[in-house]
C-alpha cells in the first residue's frame, strides 16, 4: 500500500472535501476513515459521486446499509442490545439516558428506549447536551432525584468525561450512585479515553469487539477502533491481492464465502449489508484497562435488528393473575 492521508482536524466541513481529493486526485479507491456518524453520513454523497468506498472503523447506531460503506465494527446488536442483556438482571430494567445532541446519541437511545420497554423498566429520563458541553449538574441532579437502575451514556468527548467526573462526586454523596450498584454504561468509550477519567471510570461498563490486554503491551491494538481499522486494512489487502482493481461493485463477490484473518479474530463480512461478523465484549473498567466480563465469540450483523427476539434477550415475562 502506498497511504494517501488527508487529515480533517475534527472539522466536520472538511471530510466531505477530503475524501473528494483523494477520490478526484490519486487513484485510491478506499477511504479508511472517519469517526462520528456525522462524518460518515458527510462523505457518502462523495463516495457515491466518485464510486469509492468507506471503510468505517468505529462503533455507530445501526439502521443504514450503504453500498459504499464497509462497517467493521459493531452495529446495535453488537453493542447495546447484550449490553442491556447483561445489566438488566443484575442490576435492573430503569434507566436514565443521555447523550450528546446529534445522531449517535438520538439514535441508540431510541433503540434504547425500545429494550427498556421490552425488559419492563421504565426510562425515568432522557437529556442531551451540544457538543463539547461541560456543564452537567443538572443532570447529575436529575438522575439525583430520578434514581435510575443504570445510565446509559452517549456522550462524547469532553462531555462525557465531565459526567464520569460529577457521577463520582454524587456516589461519594449517596452510596446508590456507585458502579456496583448502578453503573453508566457505555457502547464508545475505549481505552484511549480512560486516561482522561483515571480514578473515577472504575466499575462501570463498555461495550466492544476488543478490548486489548496490558500483558500484550504494544504488540496488540490499543482498543477496539484501531483493531478495527487495523481489521479494516487487513481485509483490504486480501481483496486487492486476488482483485488489484476492485471496485465497490466488486465487494459483495469478494466478501461472499470468504473469511480474513485480524485482530478480532476471523471474521466474515456480510455481502447484503456489508457489516463484519464480530465477538462481542463486555468490559469492566478497572484503572488503564477493561476487565472482560461478558464474551460472546461470534453476532453476526444485524443493522436493523429485523432479528431481534425479545425473549432471547431478556427472558419471557411472567404470568400475571388477576381477579
Amino acid at each position: 500500500f502506498v497511504p494517501v492521508e488527508r487529515d480533517p482536524g475534527a472539522n466536520i466541513e472538511r471530510y466531505a472535501a477530503g475524501c473528494a481529493d483523494i477520490l478526484d486526485n490519486s487513484s485510491a479507491r478506499h477511504v479508511i476513515g472517519c469517526v462520528t456518524s456525522w462524518s460518515r453520513k458527510e462523505v457518502i454523497p462523495t463516495l457515491e459521486r466518485a464510486g469509492g468506498t468507506l471503510w468505517y472503523a468505529c462503533p455507530y447506531e445501526g439502521f443504514e446499509a450503504n453500498d459504499h460503506v464497509v462497517y467493521m465494527h459493531a452495529c446495535p446488536n453488537q453493542q447495546i442490545v447484550p449490553m442491556m442483556a447483561y445489566v438488566v438482571p443484575r442490576f435492573g430494567a430503569n434507566g436514565f439516558l443521555l447523550g450528546s445532541n446529534y445522531i449517535w446519541g438520538w439514535e441508540t437511545n431510541r433503540v434504547a428506549r425500545d429494550l427498556i420497554a421490552d425488559a419492563g423498566g421504565k426510562v425515568l429520563g432522557e437529556r442531551y447536551l451540544p457538543l463539547g458541553e461541560t456543564e452537567v449538574s443538572r443532570l447529575v441532579a436529575e438522575i439525583e432525584a430520578t434514581r435510575p437502575d443504570f445510565i446509559l451514556n452517549n456522550l462524547i468527548g469532553t462531555s462525557s468525561y465531565a459526567f464520569f467526573r460529577a457521577y463520582a462526586e454524587l456516589g461519594r454523596r449517596d452510596p446508590h450512585f456507585r458502579p456496583e450498584s448502578c453503573p453508566i454504561l457505555s457502547c464508545n468509550l475505549t481505552e484511549c479515553e480512560l486516561a482522561a477519567i483515571a480514578g473515577i471510570g472504575d466499575g462501570h461498563l463498555s461495550a466492544g469487539p476488543y478490548f486489548h490486554d496490558p500483558a500484550q503491551g504494544g504488540a496488540m491494538p490499543a482498543s477496539s477502533f484501531e483493531a478495527a481499522a487495523h481489521a479494516s486494512v487487513l481485509a483490504l489487502a486480501e481483496i486487492l491481492a486476488v482483485k488489484p482493481d476492485a471496485q465497490w461493485t466488486d465487494l459483495p463477490e469478494m466478501f461472499a464465502g470468504r473469511s480474513f484473518r485480524s485482530p478480532l479474530g476471523n471474521i466474515t463480512i456480510d455481502p447484503q449489508t456489508q457489516h463484519a461478523t464480530l465477538p462481542v465484549r463486555i468490559g469492566r473498567i478497572e484503572g488503564a484497562a477493561f476487565t472482560t466480563v461478558s464474551h460472546l465469540r461470534s453476532v453476526p450483523p444485524d443493522p436493523y435488528l429485523s432479528r431481534y427476539d425479545r425473549g432471547a434477550t431478556f427472558g419471557r415475562p411472567g404470568l400475571r393473575v388477576i381477579s
